[in-house]
């Protein structure tokens, strides 16, 4: 275990789905941890044309921009390679080809460098970046928005997950992603629609709200998704204002969604933990960006009596830091891998929580990964 009151400095590399980055990341004893960099290469204009990621492509472009993105964020940390302590790296779940990238680059430096590696999966740095922003005490619940996932997870600690709900089918940021497609609005769909949503009218189409009332704290999106693809065909060919209000009223649906789902989640928290003082919902993903969502949640939290945090957006997007920190906690709790690291896989599914059964559907991923 390396303790508190040393200090840590981390390379960090990400590269399990479009996003090419790399991070350099301190802590130090009695100090908020300091991200020295944060370098991301976005692959928006590779995928655009397709309206979703192309794993193929984003591979080649890992290939071709990793070892860049890396120098960069040394340089701007104004760092050696020999002056970090370990490098973490995402080694799932994620897009196997961009997965193996990133690992054997890792593997590559650490190897040259005499440095340790550590495996990360991508959803624990989404878990404990939060604590990067502000100590959060352990256990907190973390909701969990993105492309490939959604689920509310327990977080009692590194290593430490218990998952409480997740999607029967489609994941949140699938179903932001298809609405934007079938809209014509531009890709990645979750700012597109949120930026049109803003001059449409929420009330104009009646859409469902799926499991709300349910005693099940798990999330439904396809029959959503469903309903928004017959509004669109009954109106066409749509305007612009037909765009903006099926945005907005898909957006209304969405947040009243999770308020109802998230709140189920609040109460069984309050009743397991009921000595907890200051209790904390922590918010993280790519769709957690997503400002109307981030006020509802706020407000349901507000009236819980729970905290709430979201990261800020760079930190709710995929990135390194996130995963240079998630090293750093594991390397303070003693958590390094039993087996040797030169040999970790790839893995294009993991769980955060080993025991959770699987969900059937769509949103395995969100269940398995």
């Amino acid at each position: 275990m390396r303790p508190d009151h040393a200090d840590i400095c981390v390379l960090g590399i990400e590269t399990s789905c479009d996003e090419t980055a790399a991070a350099v990341v301190v802590a130090q004893p009695g100090r908020p941890p300091r991200i020295c960099s944060n370098v991301v290469l976005s692959q928006i204009a590779e995928h655009a044309a397709f309206g979703g990621v192309v794993p193929e492509i984003a591979a080649r472009a890992h290939v071709e921009g990793l070892d860049g993105v890396i120098e960069a964020a040394l340089a701007q940390a104004e760092t050696r390679l020999s002056d970090v302590d370990a490098i973490a790296v995402t080694a799932g779940p994620g897009l196997i080809g961009g997965l193996l990238v990133g690992l054997m680059t890792a593997k590559a430096l650490a190897a040259a460098a005499s440095k340790p590696l550590i495996a990360i999966n991508h959803l624990e740095g989404h878990a404990l970046s939060a604590r990067l922003m502000a100590p959060v005490a352990f256990p907190y619940l973390m909701l969990l928005v993105s492309g490939g996932h959604t689920q509310i997870v327990l977080v009692k600690g590194p290593g430490s997950y218990e998952r409480w709900a997740s999607t029967i089918d489609d994941a949140l940021g699938e179903a932001f992603d298809k609405t934007a497609k079938l809209l014509g609005l531009p890709y990645p769909g979750g700012p597109s629609v949120e930026r049109v949503a803003a001059s449409g009218d929420p009330g104009r189409f009646d859409l469902p709200r799926p499991l709300k009332g349910e005693a099940r704290p798990d999330f439904s999106f396809s029959g959503l998704k469903t309903a928004v693809r017959q509004a669109a065909g009954a109106i066409a060919p749509l305007s612009q204002q037909d765009v903006a209000d099926i945005a907005a009223s898909f957006q209304r649906a969405i947040v009243e969604t999770l308020e109802d789902r998230v709140a189920r989640s609040l109460l069984r928290f309050r009743a397991d933990f009921a000595d907890a003082a200051a209790p904390v919902l922590v918010v993280a993903g790519g769709v957690a960006a997503n400002r109307a969502i981030r006020t509802a949640l706020e407000r349901l939290c507000g009236d819980h009596g729970f905290g709430f945090l979201a990261p800020p957006a760079e930190l709710c997007t995929d990135n390194a830091a996130m995963i240079a920190w998630a090293g750093i906690e594991r390397l303070r709790a003693g958590l390094l891998a039993q087996e040797d690291p030169m040999t970790q896989a790839p893995r294009s599914r993991w769980p955060l929580d080993m025991s959770a059964a699987p969900l059937i559907g769509a949103g395995k991923r969100g269940a398995k990964a």
